[in-house]
């Protein structure tokens, strides 16, 4: 057996691990992590590894694996409930930075090819990066956090096609009989996996699955990745794309969830190897050399897609904040990337300090997302107070019938709880507004019967259309927990007598709320943990009188109201 391989793993993992705790404090992703600790053992800085090609080997099974899983995260359900930011904001930000860099580096002399390449390589935003940004916030249910979701699962799809572009790109397939061959692969390759999808797949699976059989799952699904990886590039398609179209055919099996948690640890460990060796690309003294043009490069593209993402927002008839927030987490560029970069050097289309400068840039923009992120309320907030711009998005219809109501509600989401809210509200005979982001909320609460408008609470403009001055209580049940502490300051500025009743959904939030002044903050964790309480003491036939004493005790364990 080859020592050396050993010595080297032991070398990429200590080096990973150790520089991934060091960061964690700073709340900055893993992925930077074994980014930097690629860089520190490469051959341009300590040189610990000795056989940087058997790294990368592991990385293009990390690509794969990457590319698998993100097939199998793609489930119909989702997309259907993500069609307007998948399809329209998706479409709209990948051809827009695309064009838009094409444009800006063939103005500097560059060759249609390469120019053509780099405009695909800076369209992608890290889905890595991202997620982990908004889940460490909580806001992946938010507005801002569902745009962003929508145009990486648009951005993600559109990976496999970028690959199959690249050939044509170094001039191998430029020909139109070639290109027609390499389409009509294409085609046969994805009609041949929606048969298998339907059919054989599930199939197998089932079989496998009835055996109970944990460790065969596992070998069928690892099969089905890597074995149509294989065949795919037997028709000259990417091994990645093959990997994509795997895991789409499992995504349609009722054996989805299970076959994604299997692959999870082994995509982890491999996808590891992916950003080492993406490390070990990059030289800091020749990154130090031409600094000037990587920090120019950098700070445009961090401009150029936070503006086209603006836009998008505008063409969406988003909210500001909603807008702007989703910008900032989407202005850096991802992973796929050097996907893109290690195949665009295979066709002899990249090479040389081009390369090197593009992957300073992308790791550079992968740094400073989370602290982009953390700016983007502020820059918001900045926003929102040129009026122009807050009256051309934050509104959507004038709300007359708003303004002229008294002693009314005003519900800030319709979902479930919004909407228990209303309906109850509405029995009793309340009048009562409801403002959503989502449209789809909006024409719900109307064809409910309320008075709901597409607005943004957190704006004072949105807050007065609705008589926020002349209203008894304002309901907050909003997923991102800034925009509702921001829309409770708001109210509290135009009347400070307002009552204003916040749900927060995790504990933790609750002082920030009280903090920016609510009146009264109900998490829904601690409720939860409440009713799952009296549930358990019910279920041993504790008396009802003990049951709602140890509710008040668990709930006043939690309170964390003002003082």
């Amino acid at each position: 057996m080859d020592i050396a391989i050993l010595s080297d793993l032991a070398v990429v993992f200590g080096a990973a691990i150790a520089i991934a705790v060091v960061i964690g404090p700073f709340r900055l992703p893993y992925e930077t992590g074994f980014i930097l600790a690629g860089c520190l053992i490469g051959p341009n800085v300590l040189a610990l590894v000795k056989d940087i090609h058997r790294v990368e080997a592991m990385a293009e099974l990390g690509v794969i694996l990457l590319l698998f899983g993100i097939g199998m995260d793609l489930p119909l359900d989702r997309i259907k409930i993500l069609w307007k930011p998948i399809l329209l904001g998706g479409a709209l930000q990948v051809s827009g930075t695309s064009l838009a860099v094409f444009g800006i580096v063939t103005v500097f002399g560059m060759p249609w090819q390469q120019a053509s390449l780099i405009a695909l390589m800076l369209a992608v935003s890290s889905t890595a990066v991202v997620v982990r940004c908004l889940e460490e916030r909580s806001e992946i249910d938010a507005p801002h956090g569902r745009l962003a979701l929508g145009i990486l699962v648009f951005q993600d799809m559109c990976v496999v096609p970028m690959l199959l572009a690249i050939p044509f790109l170094s001039g191998k397939g430029a020909d139109l009989a070639g290109g027609l061959t390499a389409l009509g692969k294409g085609v046969a390759v994805m009609s041949l996996a929606v048969i298998l999808s339907r059919k054989l797949v599930p199939a197998i699976l089932g079989r496998v699955a009835r055996t109970q059989r944990r460790d065969l799952f596992v070998l069928a699904v690892s099969f089905l990745c890597i074995g149509t990886a294989w065949l795919t590039s037997l028709v000259g398609m990417p091994l990645a794309a093959g990997a994509f179209i795997s895991g789409l055919i499992v995504a349609r099996s009722d054996f989805r969830h299970q076959a994604l948690s299997d692959v999870i640890p082994f995509r982890e460990v491999f996808a590891s190897f992916f950003f080492v060796s993406i490390g070990m690309l990059l030289d800091p003294v020749g990154a130090f050399r031409a600094h000037g043009i990587i920090l120019s490069g950098l700070a445009g593209i961090l401009v150029l897609k936070f503006l086209v993402i603006f836009v998008v927002g505008v063409v969406l008839r988003l909210p500001l904040r909603v807008s702007i927030l989703a910008a900032a987490l989407l202005s850096q560029v991802g992973e796929f990337a050097f996907v893109l970069s290690r195949a665009g050097e295979a066709e002899g289309i990249l090479s040389g300090a081009l390369t090197g400068n593009l992957t300073s840039i992308v790791i550079l923009s992968m740094l400073i997302t989370p602290l982009i992120a953390s700016f983007g309320p502020t820059i918001a907030a900045g926003a929102g107070r040129i009026g122009a711009l807050t009256r051309f998005m934050d509104v959507d219809t004038p709300a007359e019938q708003g303004a002229l109501m008294h002693n009314h509600a005003i519900i800030a989401g319709y979902g479930v709880t919004g909407r228990s809210a209303a309906a109850a509200l509405k029995t009793a005979g309340v009048p009562l507004v409801v403002l959503d982001l989502n449209p789809e909320n909006v024409r719900t609460a109307q064809a409910d019967g309320h008075l709901a408008y597409f607005g943004d609470v957190t704006s004072p403009t949105v807050l007065r259309a609705v008589g926020v001055h002349k209203a008894r209580v304002l309901l907050v049940v909003v997923n991102d927990p800034d925009a509702a502490a921001r829309a409770i300051r708001s109210a509290r500025n135009l009347d400070p007598e307002l009552t204003i009743i916040v749900r927060g959904r995790y504990l933790g939030t609750a002082p920030l709320l009280y903090e920016a002044g609510a009146t009264s903050v109900i998490s829904a964790e601690l409720e939860a943990s409440v009713e799952v309480t009296a549930h358990l003491l019910k279920m041993y036939g504790v008396p009802e009188d003990e049951v709602e004493r140890q509710r008040e005790t668990v709930r006043g364990s939690g309170d964390s109201g003002p003082v």
